[in-house]
């Protein structure tokens, strides 16, 4: 659950990406989805937004036919290297190199943010999927961060304003009714939250504040004394983080 927006350097994104998916839930949240796409041996699926492709290898080793799509050539070069027997295509979300309804599932995870038109990106994703196929839309609200501070004002202010560089901050609150609108059926939505108390999160904070300040939203000294009060945190087990990941589903008309 990386705080990065589409600009960010692809081998810094990789080293993030690698880190959210070690965190403590993660691999749960990945198992879930995968539930919810009702990945079965034999099925066809399509990972949107692939990254270094640890989702594509997971669905592989439940004996689905996954095929992962990403708009950057580094991280499709990464996930080849990674899983030599993967299927990773380069593309965005828009234009899909997948025949029309040849896919039992589309799973998209941490990917609508950074998507201008996401609706045009679900019409896409009606193109591909058969009838009857799931879909799963995996994120978080960059509005929606829990943070223990001294100074509550400070922290809303920071956590806002990172939120602001991002294209679509508040898209996982929508992800239930954007199905909706777009045709899908049986569509549910569910969130899990982490709670994180150590430093493991520590970088992740001060990107949050780095943010800020890049934003013009606070100060040089402001951001460093929020960032030596977390650290200070972390170090005396006062620490709190929590992070809400949503998940929505639905079924492609019959």
């Amino acid at each position: 659950m990386p705080m990065e927006t589409k600009r960010t350097p692809t081998g810094k994104l990789i080293t993030l990406l690698d880190a959210a998916e070690n965190l403590p839930g993660a691999g749960a949240l990945r198992l879930r989805s995968y539930d919810l796409l009702g990945a079965e041996a034999g099925t066809s699926m399509v990972d949107v937004g692939c990254g270094a492709g640890r989702a594509v290898a997971d669905l592989a080793e439940r004996s689905v036919r996954a095929v992962g799509v990403d708009p950057d050539e580094q991280m499709i070069a990464v996930a080849r290297d990674r899983w030599p027997e993967g299927d990773f295509r380069l593309a965005g979300a828009y234009e899909l190199p997948i025949a029309d309804a040849s896919m039992a599932g589309y799973r998209a995870d941490k990917v609508f943010h950074v998507l201008a038109e996401p609706e045009r990106a679900l019409a896409e994703a009606r193109r591909v999927l058969a009838p009857g196929g799931r879909i799963v839309l995996v994120g978080q609200d960059w509005d929606t961060v829990v943070i223990d501070s001294g100074d509550p004002a400070l922290t809303r202010t920071i956590v806002h304003a990172r939120a602001d560089l991002i294209p679509n901050p508040q898209i996982a609150r929508r992800y239930r009714n954007l199905l909706l609108d777009a045709g899908f059926q049986d569509v549910t939505a569910e969130v899990h939250t982490g709670v994180f108390t150590g430093p493991t999160m520590l970088p992740m904070l001060v990107n949050t504040a780095e943010g800020a300040v890049s934003a013009g939203a606070v100060t040089r000294e402001q951001a460093d004394g929020w960032i030596a009060e977390q650290r200070t945190r972390a170090e005396t087990d006062h620490l709190f983080l929590a992070l809400p990941m949503f998940l929505a589903a639905g079924t492609a008309p019959t």
